[in-house]
């Protein structure tokens, strides 16, 4: 790309519509140093994880011979202690697994869960929407926490070693020290400490409130116990006696908006096995989790929306203008329809035809080749209840961390975990951050024509996510990818790009992981800005489309097997490695 060009392209970005600026949030778990990978090649087992330590204890369970689920729980553990501000104990996961002997998908789902006692106008105040980030750090945006019930069910299923043994690589580090990595101490350096309570700020912050550096040994004798505990005791340690209890006072102590969460609302969480929704794409099953996350049904949707447009296939294609805004214009139909209509299943109606062949059909008519939408308006799918729902005013935010695995056996496992924002509420219990997981509900409960609005709060209910873990299954059913990424909203926006650039463009998966990202949801085309990427001489705004930019922190991490060996790629965005042998 000359000067020039690249010139014009950034004057393009600052000239950028104020509508379109209006609807990218700064992502709260932000970026930091960008470090180039290599693919890595493996010829029998891989994981790749958001952390060197969490990817090294997974590889070592499987060396042991351990499964991809008992490598899955060692790796998760050991990340709700070295990457603390994207997942762990206080919060949930999605997770889809490839069981080899059965030669069949499991999906499991450990969303979070509104205490009972939440009503739909929790996040109002004087009928009004409270402010966003007044919210995250409250006692109010903490859900039943469900990933230790997740674990502790994939385990049955599919664990070859000890539950307790998995627990040894994590009690290790929390109680020997771990060197805090950049990315810990970055976003600690851009938070402040007055916004921690009392136990987190004492934790990562001395008596001046400054941040721990990158380097220092940390210890954390308290998530040592707790894990200790329920390495003994199974995952009821955790949802009844001290650790729950300390979970409650930490929620209903709350000191900016206290929360009603119980110890009724722990006992009663149930993490669920739920039905994988597939799509065909490409002589390929496109497989992933099902409502409450809407991310296989949204991803599936622009896939199969693209799928008969030759603009988007071949290397030539790659980050073509065409190619790109026919992505762009698919996506926006799906979001349309995602915020419309996905919502935890056992609360709401889900359309049963959203990604029917003849209705698809139908809203790929809407992408003009030429012209971008002004604004895409849900479908009338197959199967909607005559009662439908209102506009949706969820406001989803980027964090999260993504592990994908193959273990020796051929078992495959995406993984995809969250405690919502960077660390979360901002509380702290038992040695880990409680989730802000309830502001993925929309705060807005009736729209303006006073229709329901499909992802409103209730008791007991799980809030909408846009988490995708995935695997593809070949033209065999063999698993050939398992990816996934964090990022909130965003998440399809990245799994997208990174099946389109495996399967269409012909990639592989660190090139994949590392390519620029893209797309949109409904509003502005976003792309991402940053000094590490330059963008190709196009020029999306001859289509109509307004430009906005934003950092788009990605944290893709795939495997894909290719002609009998294993290939890792992890995104140069943040920490993760992939790791095998």
């Amino acid at each position: 790309m000359t000067f020039r060009v690249l010139a014009a392209l950034l004057c393009l970005l600052a000239g950028a519509s104020a509508s379109a600026a209006e609807q990218i949030r700064p992502a709260p778990e932000g970026p930091s140093a960008t470090t180039a990978k290599s693919l890595v090649v493996a010829q029998r087992q891989m994981i790749v994880a958001a952390d060197p330590l969490a990817a090294e204890a997974g590889r070592e369970i499987m060396r042991q011979g351990g499964s991809a689920a008992d490598a899955a729980i060692a790796a998760e553990l050991v990340l709700g202690l070295v990457e603390p501000q994207s997942s762990g104990l206080g919060g949930g996961a999605f997770l889809v697994y490839w069981d080899a002997q059965s030669r069949s998908l499991a999906t499991f789902d450990g969303r979070e869960t509104a205490p009972a006692a939440a009503k739909p106008d929790r996040f109002l105040r004087d009928g009004k929407p409270m402010p966003f980030e007044a919210a995250v750090r409250s006692g109010l945006s903490v859900g039943v926490p469900g990933l230790m019930r997740t674990l502790e069910a994939v385990h049955r299923r599919f664990g070859k070693l000890s539950w307790a043994s998995l627990f040894a690589p994590a009690i290790k580090l929390a109680e020997e020290g771990f060197a805090v990595s950049p990315r810990l101490a970055a976003l600690l350096a851009a938070s402040k400490a007055e916004n921690f309570s009392a136990g987190a700020r004492a934790r990562f912050f001395d008596e001046n409130d400054t941040p721990i550096p990158a380097g220092d040994v940390m210890t954390n004798a308290a998530y040592a116990a707790t894990l200790k505990a329920i390495a003994e005791k199974g995952a009821d340690a955790f949802y009844s006696g001290p650790i729950a209890d300390a979970i409650v006072k930490a929620v209903q102590g709350a000191t900016s908006i206290p929360g009603d969460m119980t110890a009724a609302d722990l006992a009663g969480y149930v993490a669920k096995e739920r039905d994988p929704v597939c799509v065909d794409y490409r002589a390929r099953k496109i497989c992933g989790m099902g409502p409450p996350s809407s991310g296989a049904m949204t991803v599936g949707s622009v896939l199969k929306l693209i799928e008969p447009f030759p603009e988007v296939q071949g290397s030539a294609a790659m980050m073509s203008a065409p190619a790109l805004h026919i992505i762009a214009e698919a996506e926006k139909l799906a979001y349309a329809d995602r915020n419309r209509y996905i919502a935890d299943p056992d609360r709401i109606s889900v359309p049963s035809g959203l990604m029917d062949d003849a209705y698809l059909a139908e809203r790929r008519k809407l992408i003009d080749l030429q012209k971008a939408m002004d604004k895409a308006e849900p479908g009338i799918p197959p199967g909607l209840a005559k009662k439908t729902f209102g506009k949706d005013f969820t406001n989803e935010v980027p964090g999260t961390t993504h592990m994908s695995i193959i273990d020796a056996d051929g078992n495959a496992l995406a993984m995809t975990a969250t405690i919502e924002s960077a660390f979360g509420s901002h509380l702290w219990a038992a040695g880990f951050f409680l989730n802000n997981e309830l502001t993925d509900f929309s705060f807005v409960p009736f729209d303006e024509k006073g229709m329901p609005v499909a992802n409103a709060v209730a008791g007991g209910k799980r809030p909408r996510s846009s988490m995708a873990p995935t695997i593809v299954l070949d033209a065999q059913g063999t698993p050939e990818i398992v990816t996934g990424s964090p990022g909130g909203s965003q998440i399809i926006l990245y799994v997208v790009k990174t099946l389109v650039g495996l399967i269409d463009w012909g990639l592989d998966a660190q090139k994949s992981a590392a390519l620029a990202n893209f797309g949109s949801q409904g509003g502005a085309f976003i792309i991402e800005y940053s000094p590490y990427y330059v963008w190709p001489a196009f020029d999306l705004t001859a289509y109509g489309h307004a430009i906005g930019n934003a950092t788009m922190t990605s944290g893709v991490h795939t495997i894909v097997r290719k002609d009998g060996h294993l290939e890792g790629g992890a995104d140069p965005r943040r920490e993760g490695v992939a790791l095998g042998d």
